[in-house]
Order: structure tokens, then sequence, then C-alpha cells
């Protein structure tokens, strides 16, 4: 059966209809976005140029940055270019690109947070052959097979939605191209296919989840044979990892682990995930990372005194 699609664009409702509200987000969003990009790009530059953040945490962390900024960047500009825009609108194949993107990058982040879940437990239960699991080539191919799950699942998206029939309306109401805003538009039934397509991402986000809760438990078990000096510092370094994943999972879960339909909470829940959660990120691991603080002081520094010269 030939698929049949007389839409060639969508209109995105975006945010807010108020144009007051829309300045005033425009100017929020804009300064985060922009702390976003500065705070991750700080992140990974720093990581690769410092000899004392070789460790393969400080690997994925740098690698973890880099996904971030270009997850935001997948959503954030569109949107935010849109708030002062007089008609938002995006082209099919505009549509499936970002929808691509957002989830190649989703599911990227996904993989590389088991990644550095697998790191810590290796770390932390196994220290003795830590640096012979945890060798460069070892980590550079789990990086590496975060890249390509991400892209399958990214794919497995776009190739689910590029089959159903889009007749019009062509009106979004949303500030991006997602599963659920383009489930409710085309007019094909999707009482099976629907829960498929959602099923893709609701089931690695519970999957995953779920692998991440069981390797704490784990390590929180194994702790018990550690010193108290032992104990807390394992501790502070898991901390910053599970803020993440509780960021990055909870509003994972009440997008995707639902039935295919919108609510009015989705918006902001979006704007959480692709503005909010990746500033956050660096702010969370510099923070509590006594280490890469003291390495920006050290480059700060230097480039301080390189300006006096």
């Amino acid at each position: 059966m030939e698929r049949m699609n007389n839409v060639t664009e969508f209109v995105l409702l975006g945010l807010t209809q108020n144009p007051e509200l829309q300045k005033f987000l425009f100017a929020v969003f804009l300064i985060t976005y922009l702390i976003t990009l500065a705070g991750n790009l700080l992140i990974s530059v720093t990581i690769f140029i410092s000899p004392a953040l070789g460790s393969p945490m400080y690997f994925f962390l740098s690698y973890l940055s880099i996904i971030d900024g270009f997850y935001s960047s997948s959503i954030a500009p569109k949107m935010i270019f849109d708030l002062i825009s007089e008609r938002n609108t995006i082209s099919f194949n505009g549509c499936m690109t970002q929808l691509f993107a957002e989830h190649f990058f989703a599911g990227a982040e996904i993989i590389l947070l088991i990644a550095m879940a697998y790191d810590r437990y290796v770390a932390i239960c196994k220290p003795l052959h830590y640096m012979t699991i945890m060798s460069r080539p070892v980590c550079g191919f789990l990086v590496g097979m975060a890249g390509i799950l991400g892209f399958v699942h990214g794919g497995i998206q776009v190739l689910f939605m590029i089959q159903l029939p889009f007749c019009g309306p062509n009106v979004i109401d949303h500030f991006m191209c997602d599963l659920i805003p383009l489930l409710e538009l085309t007019c094909a039934d999707t009482h099976t296919l629907g829960p498929l397509v959602s099923a893709n991402s609701g089931s690695l986000c519970l999957l995953t989840f779920s692998m991440l809760v069981a390797s704490y438990i784990v390590i929180l078990r194994s702790l018990r044979t550690h010193s108290s000096e032992g104990r807390r510092k394992a501790l502070s370094t898991c901390a910053s990892h599970v803020t993440v994943v509780i960021l990055f999972f909870v509003p994972c879960s009440f997008l995707y682990l639902r039935p295919t339909t919108s609510f009015p909470a989705d918006k902001a829940v979006t704007v959480f995930c692709t503005l909010v959660t990746p500033m956050l990120n660096p702010l969370i691991y510099t923070l509590r990372n006594s280490e890469v603080k003291n390495v920006m002081k050290k480059l700060w520094g230097q480039i301080m005194k390189t300006g006096d010269k």
C-alpha cells in the first residue's frame, strides 16, 4: 500500500501565544542555552587538554558533555528563534531530521550513562583490575557503541514515522517534532502502531533505568567492606552520576512510559530535558568534584598569566 502524504510542512504552535511572555522566554532560554553550550564546552576542553583528568571516568564525562551540547542544539535554537518569529513552520523533512537528531543524541546519552555506571562499578568493586578492565580501547569501544546504538534508536523512530500517512491538519501543539504530537496528526489507525513507536523510547528508558538502579544497589552492597573514608569518597563520586541519571530518566519516563496522548505538562517537561538538564550536568559534576575544580583553577591561572604578558 502506497503511503499518502499531503503534508509538506508543519505549523508549530510553540510554548505560548502571549507576545510579552514570548519575549521574556526568548531572553531566558537564550541565556540558558548559551550557558549550556559554554559549560559543556568548558568541561570537554578541560578534560581533553589536562593530563590530570585522563582516567576513564573523565573520558566518559567529556563525551557526555559533547552529547549534551548536541542534544540541546538539536531542539533549542529552533525553539528560541520561533519565540520571536511571526510564523513558526518546519518542513516535513526538517521535522523528520529533528526527530532523528533528538532521539539519536538522547539514545547515545542513555548508553553512555550505562558505560559510566559500569566504570563506577569496576572502580569500586574491582579496584585492583580497574585499569586493565577499563583500558582506553575498551572506553573507546563503549563510546562508539553509544553512538551506534543511538543512531539505530533514532533511525527506528524515523522509519516508523515516514511510513505513516499525513493528510492534514498539519498543526502541532508543541515547539518541536516528537513522537506523540506527530502520531496525533496521522490519518492512520495508531492504536497498534502508536504504542509500538512509543515503546521504542519507553522500553529503552525503563530497561536502562532498571539496569542503573541494579548496578548502584550492587555498588552500595560492596561498600560495606570499605573503610569509612573509602565509602565517603565512593559515595561522593557516585552521587553526581545518580543525580544526572535521575534528572534524565524521570522526564524521559514521563514523556514515553504512558499512552500516546499529549498532556498539558509535556512542553514544560521537554524544556527541562532539552535546556535545563544539559545545563545542570556540567555544574553537577564540577561542583562536586575537587579534581575538576582544581584543574580549572590552574588553567584559568595560566590563561590570566598569558593575558598579562
